[in-house]
């Protein structure tokens, strides 16, 4: 696997996320920032990449692993990104590459959108209390330890009022059926973000999660029984609706833009009002 250049001459067109014909504004102008977990036109981080864009943000993507090249290729290409890099969190050596690759580039950055997460199926279908010790160590490697790693290595390139940001869910603070190890290990992602708000503070960078309601993502099509998971979501919200990934990508853009430099260390519901239902 090789970094990838973009040369942005593909005039396909733009997946339907990115809903506006020209920029949509200049709130991000200048800033530059990493995007992680583009698997497809439908992934979460696809919307928070389009709406990053169209704000005027520059942004580089990553792809897990030469069959994912494929897929996010065009969409790195349609989005304009400015550089394509592979990066496996399981493997070793692979996070600090991407971000030697982003400062030989760039020299610097304003914020990473942080929007992977795995379980071992059979760990994931089961019980707590059954779950392996392996099935859990890399459920946390990948979901929220990959966090913490991108922190530190993002931090010595971040500029002043940068931002991290993460994907949470709902199942970290209720027991959502179904969700089962993931609550934990969402649970601990949203600590470490606290955490690591207050430790980051000094330097001016600010820590965010931003917990979706439920989408219909590859990712999310693993937990078991996820058609119900819908179809509460939607009778119980507020306005009887799912959220879209636009939606979750437009408060990215905000929680990256100046407009959000008074908050750290916080977790940001996108999920159409659901969380407020018993």
């Amino acid at each position: 696997m090789t970094t990838t250049f973009i040369d942005n001459q593909s005039h396909d067109p733009l997946p339907k996320v990115w809903d506006e014909n020209t920029r949509i504004g200049d709130m991000l102008k200048g800033k530059r920032g990493l995007v992680v977990g583009v698997a497809n036109a439908d992934s979460i981080a696809m919307g928070c990449a389009a709406k990053l864009r169209g704000f005027g943000a520059d942004i580089a993507l990553t792809y897990l692993n030469d069959k994912a090249f494929k897929h996010v290729q065009p969409l790195a290409e349609q989005l304009g990104a400015e550089l394509l890099l592979p990066l496996d969190v399981t493997q070793p050596g692979q996070m600090q590459s991407v971000f030697d690759a982003i400062q030989k580039h760039w020299g610097s950055l304003d914020f990473v959108i942080h929007s992977i997460a795995f379980a071992p199926k059979d760990d994931l279908h089961g019980r707590i209390v059954d779950c392996s010790q392996p099935g859990f160590l890399q459920a946390m490697q990948v979901s929220c330890h990959s966090f913490i790693e991108m922190a530190h290595c993002a931090e010595p390139l971040m500029n002043p009022g940068g931002a991290l940001v993460t994907m949470s869910y709902y199942g970290s603070d209720k027991v959502v059926k179904n969700y089962n190890i993931m609550g934990p290990v969402k649970a601990a992602l949203e600590s470490s973000v606290r955490y690591m708000a207050a430790e980051l503070g000094e330097r001016d960078i600010r820590v965010y999660a931003v917990s979706p309601g439920p989408l219909r993502t590859r990712a999310a099509s693993g937990i078991d029984h996820f058609d119900e998971l819908i179809d509460m979501a939607r009778t119980r919200a507020p306005g009887h609706r799912l959220v879209d990934i636009a939606e979750v990508g437009r408060v990215v853009a905000f929680l990256v833009g100046g407009a959000a430099s008074g908050m750290t260390g916080d977790i940001i519901y996108v999920d159409a009002g659901l969380h407020n239902v018993a």
